[in-house]
């Protein structure tokens, strides 16, 4: 009997390197790929639930992703940047469908999931602070919300997000410091 991808023998490819798992799964390893898609799901699913608004159009989104990479896999210069390259499939899918939205349709703020386990009291905080993020990040020009959800929610460094922009590195750290100081004046009151 063979076992599944998830089950006991998943733990196999925790220590694999990206670039092993990339080209494994390029070479039609289905295993490997689940092992990226573990690893970096949670990660693409935050981002791009935080760029179209809710946690089940990023469900759609993410699967058309993770049908896409797979399909391009081969096509993949730098097995060693999968992360990057997976997060850019995303992020141009989740961009298509915001531009795909009527005009008069708003982004509706992101879901919030949090832990039972919290008391209320936190929880009410916390859920208010990420609002007051949620309408410092709205109020953003597409490009620097852009740019600070792919270093601050994607981890993406200064190269990858210029790359994913098409854009100079220099004009990444230009948005970034706009987009920060406007979050920053913005969440103020919570600090």
């Amino acid at each position: 009997m063979t076992e599944r991808p998830g089950g006991p023998g998943s733990d196999r490819f925790r220590t694999i390197a990206d670039e092993i798992l990339a080209e494994r799964a390029a070479d039609g390893d289905a295993e490997a790929f689940e092992a990226l898609i573990r690893r970096y799901g949670p990660l693409m699913k935050a981002y791009v639930a935080r760029i179209v608004g809710s946690h089940a159009a990023a469900d759609d989104v993410l699967q058309e992703a993770f049908y896409t990479a797979w399909r391009k896999l081969p096509e993949l210069r730098d097995p060693a940047a999968v992360k990057a390259w997976l997060m850019r499939i995303a992020s141009r899918i989740a961009y298509t469908q915001i531009r795909r939205r009527p005009d008069d349709v708003g982004l509706p703020l992101a879901e919030i999931t949090v832990r039972e386990d919290f008391h209320p009291e936190n929880v009410a905080v916390r859920n208010a602070q990420l609002s007051a993020l949620s309408v410092a990040l709205d109020a953003l020009p597409e490009d620097q919300r852009r740019c600070w959800l792919l270093r601050e929610v994607a981890e993406l460094s200064y190269d990858e997000i210029a790359q994913d922009m098409e854009i100079p590195k220099a004009t990444v750290r230009g948005k970034l410091a706009r987009a920060r100081s406007s979050i920053y004046a913005q969440m103020e009151g919570w600090r």
